[in-house]
């Protein structure tokens, strides 16, 4: 008999493996932060670490400076210009106040009160921005000269009397003293204080202030329970633009104070042109660096908020 054998049954076709399809334009985004990314590491990041080598290095401009690791220039710099630091904190401290008491009023009445007037107020708030730093600050020179309006003012006010006490004004002076400085800052950097607090107060939603009046709210306990903690973005963003820039001032110290009012910065500036201990100023600076950084850090974390603006 004839065994009859059956043939193996043929395999289904198998489809070729499909390969992910390839995502277009990953690399654009990298490519788009490149130009930023190259700008930060030319323009701070190589500057920063050659000031650190050079805040390390001995030598002198005739015979050359070396890299020794002398770490001891740092607490030389510090022990003997403490008193610049103190007085730079104080100074920025004390603007950063006044712009917060000045700028605050002024974004809230742009946010929510200027109506048609918004735009003209905004111009005339950035427009010491159309003209030069120096030629600004060299302005209240003539605003503060003595026996000008301004100075006459505040003597028949007896307000000198009280600044004389604090010992911010000498006498019926008030150019070369620590009020001068403090009146430059103010308003060199008082626009840094109102354009964040406007962004942020413009965010708030009206109707949470009519929610308040619904539950018989004052305007005190809205202002208090409500706009304020809502707008601590813009305070936080404000405080820290005025007080970091005014810290390392130097031209409002130089142009409206005297010897007794010398910031930080006026410091750095003269070790930098003029003395040329090129360690002694970069150690300057990286202190001032550092303090500012703690100050910061602290502040935020103190101000309960990260949001900033």
């Amino acid at each position: 008999m004839a065994t009859v054998t059956e043939a193996p049954p043929t395999p289904a076709p198998v489809a070729p493996e499909k390969k992910p399809p390839r995502k277009r334009g990953r690399w654009t985004p990298y490519l788009l932060l490149l130009p930023g990314l190259l700008w930060l590491v030319v323009f701070f990041a190589l500057p920063v670490i050659y000031q650190a080598s050079t805040s390390v290095q001995t030598g002198s401009l005739e015979e050359g400076y070396k890299v020794t690791w002398h770490f001891a220039t740092y607490w030389d710099a510090l022990s003997e210009y403490w008193p610049q630091f103190v007085r730079s904190v104080l100074y920025a401290a004390s603007a950063t106040v006044l712009c917060l008491l000045l700028g605050y009023p002024l974004a809230y009445l742009i946010a929510f009160r200027a109506g048609r007037w918004r735009n003209l107020i905004m111009i005339l708030v950035i427009a010491p921005f159309f003209t030069s730093f120096l030629i600004r600050t060299l302005a209240w020179k003539t605003i503060l000269a003595d026996g000008g309006p301004v100075v006459g003012a505040l003597d028949a006010l007896h307000v000198l009397d009280v600044t004389a006490f604090l010992g911010w004004t000498a006498g019926d002076r008030v150019l070369a003293t620590p009020l001068a400085v403090v009146c430059g800052l103010t308003y060199n950097f008082l626009p840094f204080m109102i354009l964040p607090l406007y962004t942020s107060l413009e965010r708030i939603d009206p109707r949470l202030h009519e929610a308040a009046g619904d539950l018989y709210a004052k305007p005190s306990t809205t202002f208090r329970k409500v706009t304020f903690p809502l707008s601590m973005p813009g305070v936080v963003s404000g405080t820290l633009l005025t007080f970091i820039p005014a810290s390392g001032d130097y031209i409002n110290s130089d142009l409206l104070g005297s010897t007794d009012t010398r910031m930080v910065g006026n410091v750095i500036q003269s070790q930098f042109l003029r003395i040329l201990d090129y360690p002694t100023a970069a150690a300057l600076s990286f202190i001032l660096m550092a303090a500012i950084l703690a100050v910061v850090t602290v502040y935020i974390r103190k101000s309960g908020t990260e949001d900033l603006v």
